[in-house]
């Protein structure tokens, strides 16, 4: 999958997930830097990410991101 495409698909289900269309992603944006990324917000970004890319992130990826970049690379790995 080609990153930027799968960058700007990302992007757009940040928005959705936490309301906020001015969101803007990049590879060392993590829970630090979007106000409302709290553990339960995580759980629904996960669950949002995973329906758009028609995957399903191991336990163990999931607990080991650390920003989105390593999301992005997993879902480049894996994703449709």
């Amino acid at each position: 999958m080609n990153r930027s495409d799968a960058e700007k698909r990302l992007t757009a289900v940040f928005c959705d997930v936490f309301d906020d269309d001015s969101i803007k992603i990049s590879d060392s944006t993590s829970a630090a830097d979007i106000e409302d990324w709290d553990s339960l917000e995580h759980i629904n970004l996960i669950s949002a990410v995973e329906n758009e890319f028609g995957m399903r992130f191991k336990m163990k990826e999931v607990s080991g991101m650390k920003n989105v970049g390593e999301m992005l690379d997993i879902i480049c790995e894996r994703g449709k």
